[in-house]
């Protein structure tokens, strides 16, 4: 334990690691689901404001569990409030901790996201923790916090409707993806995405780590996910309306997220290079080894293995192709629309690959399958525990085929190229997350399941 702690916290001491151990599994952003606890023990902690009734701390938690029959550690971070005193607004978010002091999610309290708005702002730093300022770059101080939609694998909070703070939750030693490619796309002068203002690091297992970062906030903005959601419910509710005569037909904005994501590409290998890789060197030959390793928890996506191979084997055919930093985790809740255009956002990479993994060059088509991916759970999300009616399918698979195709013509209108001339590696790295998703879905939404497993077999026919 780490008794750098705040006066009003010790009076909640004894109880905070147990309090951690049930409190953690819980949380929307705790990455191993379905594992065993075996331990929790608080590795770092920085006060962040220390007053009689209130205090603030950033906590980096050790987590010992047992996943998949293997004994791994895990490390979060965890910023904690403290008050004597509490709102009707923070109670949903406290932990079961007995006594006089209320011990809370501190990233739900505005008043101390504030104070990390104003650490970039000082440049001070807390105890351990660095907050970096990009050079030529400024934080205003006096900002109050809200948290910004839900929470997935980090948490991102609004300071004044000026800037997005976004703190991972799980910490693994080394360097961001996400605030290495925004620096790259910083020197490229790309326009599509926010600009980076800092970042919050520390020492982690000996080697300086990013705890997270801040950049502009897109106001006015529209995340692509919930734009696509609403035209096809459109789609839906208007049977009689031919999908491309809709008045929110997606197509227009499939072409413009298209040019988005190649100008993104075309940004990132201008200032980190490209490579020309022989295919069966890429990830295309680990495809397999995931289908086996998912059919130990979905035994009936087995029968498309042969399937499969035959697919993979044609991938290979292909002799080269040209690998580069991606974004590596790319959907349509990854895009925003503002008046003026697509950015993309959230660059960490796919979270269930190590920070090696997801910093290492890889081909283009990644970032389109995850694309297409997306297009087809928007389309057909809906109907998952909707009676099967043919020409509802009918409809859905017309939207997203429509806006498919926009979403490649509009990436070759930047790229020079269509991604559709490699077929066969497309359809294996489509393949790739569609077997992804099944077993995401398995463990976190198993009536979701017939989604991935349907276009599983659709992609190996």
């Amino acid at each position: 334990m780490i008794d750098s702690s705040s006066s009003v916290a010790r009076t909640v001491e004894p109880q905070l690691t147990e309090a951690l151990t049930t409190w953690l599994p819980a949380q929307r952003w705790f990455g191993a689901k379905g594992s065993t606890v075996n331990s929790v023990r608080i590795v770092a902690r920085e006060v962040l404001r220390d007053e009689p009734n209130f205090a603030a701390e950033h906590l980096l938690v050790e987590v010992q569990l047992t996943q998949d029959a293997a004994v791994v550690t895990q490390t979060y971070q965890v910023p904690l409030g403290f008050r004597t005193e509490l709102t009707d607004e923070l109670r949903p978010w406290v932990l079961p901790v007995v006594g006089e002091v209320a011990v809370f999610d501190g990233l739900r309290d505005p008043e101390i996201i504030g104070l990390y708005g104003d650490a970039f702002a000082d440049e001070t730093g807390a105890g351990s923790i660095e907050f970096k300022v990009v050079d030529g770059s400024s934080v205003p101080s006096g900002l109050r916090g809200r948290v910004l939609g839900a929470e997935q694998s980090n948490t991102s909070v609004i300071l004044g409707d000026q800037l997005l703070l976004k703190l991972f939750r799980q910490i693994p030693p080394g360097i961001s993806p996400d605030v290495e490619l925004h620096r790259a796309l910083a020197q490229a002068g790309s326009v599509n995405v926010a600009p980076l203002r800092g970042w919050l690091e520390a020492e982690v297992g000996g080697e300086r780590t990013t705890l997270g970062m801040i950049q502009d906030f897109a106001a006015n903005s529209a995340e692509g996910w919930t734009a696509a959601l609403a035209s096809v419910r459109e789609v839906f509710d208007s049977p009689e309306t031919a999908v491309e005569d809709l008045p929110g037909d997606f197509a227009p904005d499939a072409h413009r997220i298209g040019a988005a994501v190649a100008q993104v590409h075309h940004d990132l290998a201008s200032v980190m290079g490209t490579v020309e890789r022989p295919v069966e060197s890429t990830a295309v030959e680990e495809i397999l080894a995931r289908i086996s390793g998912v059919a130990r928890v979905v035994p009936d996506i087995a029968q498309y293995i042969p399937a499969a191979t035959t697919l993979i084997s044609r991938a290979e055919a292909s002799n080269s192709t040209s690998v580069q930093r991606i974004h590596g985790d790319l959907h349509l809740g990854q895009v925003l629309g503002t008046p003026e255009r697509w950015l993309l956002i959230d660059f960490e990479g796919e979270p269930a690959k190590t920070l090696a993994e997801r910093r290492q060059m890889d081909s283009a088509l990644r970032d389109v399958a995850g694309m297409l991916r997306s297009f087809d759970y928007a389309a057909n999300h809906l109907l998952v525990d909707a009676p099967e009616d043919p020409s509802v399918r009918e409809r859905a698979d017309r939207w997203a085929a429509r806006s498919i195709a926009a979403f490649f013509e509009g990436y070759a209108s930047v790229a020079g190229h269509d991604p559709r001339d490699e077929a066969d590696l497309l359809r294996a790295y489509e393949l790739d997350k569609a077997v992804y998703e099944v077993l995401y879905e398995a463990r976190n939404r198993p009536t979701w399941l017939s989604l991935p497993m349907r276009a599983v077999a659709r992609l190996v026919s």
